[in-house]
């Protein structure tokens, strides 16, 4: 009985190795190890068969079982590890980025012509000393009409007409609403940039839209002239177009005199980008300033028409029709 015992100790031993250096993963290792050394292995029930040992056989093959046990647990052990850390090879081969392998073409994104003006309008007066300010787009009479010097019966409001909201405010018709809360909050000398949408009852064709962007730019200071505000004019035209021939023709706006309009040669024809002025001394005087000593100009631009002159668009809708043709032309 004892040599039988000692017998299939030894081949269990020897069964065991075999087998824990074929198997290939964790998982496996581990039904293995429940299945020679659980309660019910393999190994409990060889050991099953001591009882029938006499007192001085005992000692000496539970000795032997537990250095048979001990072996196995070592190389479950050790085989444990290896695979462990094969896995974390192969994982860490499989997310391994090789730089050296030719680059796949994903779609990109692209800045659409009318976030690729106003960055590059933004650029250029930021660079020239002005300070970009913001307004609300839904607006009260008072900052959209009647401090920018519109009477509430003044026929220059048919030309701004708008949509109007149930507790009395409107959607503003331009970003001059800005400028005032701007000066109200702030004394001369001053130089900032208004942009945002705006809203007017407008037909809508080729070169008009209902809702469109607008970029407005002010100054104040003493002894503003209009020498300061064409030049102005002329440098930003040029840095955003380049060399191209513009012209000034005289305007009105109720909150700028004098006014005029500005016009680029687009295609053979002058198209109207800019209105501006020199900023009208009711204006001033409704933010607190004092017209005998301080002037300014200010100037507003439709970034759609911008975007058409630079990008060569002939029709204002194809910036809005999300059309991915046209997107990816630029």
């Amino acid at each position: 009985m004892t040599t039988d015992l000692e017998q299939q100790l030894s081949t269990l031993q020897q069964e065991a190795s075999d087998a824990i250096a074929t198997l290939s993963n964790l998982d496996e290792l581990d039904q293995f190890r429940v299945s020679y050394l659980g309660k019910k292995g393999k190994l409990s029930k060889i050991l099953g068969g001591m009882g029938k040992l006499s007192a001085e056989d005992r000692p000496r093959i539970g000795a032997l079982a537990n250095q048979v046990k001990t072996v196995l647990q070592t190389s479950i052990d050790e085989r444990k590890t290896a695979l462990q850390d094969a896995k974390i090879q192969a994982q860490l081969e499989a997310e391994t980025l090789d730089v050296s392998m030719p680059g796949t073409y994903l779609p990109q994104g692209r800045v659409h012509p009318i976030n690729s003006i106003i960055d590059q309008i933004t650029d250029i007066f930021v660079g020239l000393g002005y300070t970009v300010a913001s307004g609300p787009e839904i607006e009260e009479d008072y900052y959209n009409f009647e401090a920018l010097n519109f009477l509430p019966d003044h026929p220059a409001r048919d030309m701004q007409d708008t949509l109007y909201l149930p507790n009395g405010k409107m959607m503003r018709t331009h970003t001059s609403n800005t400028q005032i809360r701007y000066m109200e909050n702030h004394e001369p000398p001053l130089r900032a940039l208004a942009m945002g949408r705006c809203y007017r009852r407008d037909t809508v064709d080729a070169t008009h839209a209902a809702v469109f962007h607008q970029i407005e730019f002010f100054a104040v200071d003493k002894n503003i002239t209009f020498a300061d505000l064409r030049g102005t004019i002329q440098l930003f035209l040029e840095a955003l177009f380049g060399e191209i021939e513009v012209r000034l023709r005289p305007s009105y706006f109720p909150f700028t005199e004098p006014s005029a309009e500005v016009d680029v040669k687009w295609k053979g024809k002058w198209l109207e980008v800019l209105g501006c002025g020199m900023i009208d001394p009711n204006v001033l005087k409704a933010v607190g300033y004092d017209p005998e000593v301080y002037s300014g100009f200010a100037a507003g631009l439709g970034v759609e028409r911008l975007a058409m002159v630079q990008s060569q668009i002939d029709d204002i809708r194809r910036l809005y029709a999300s059309d991915l043709r046209f997107l990816k032309q630029f």
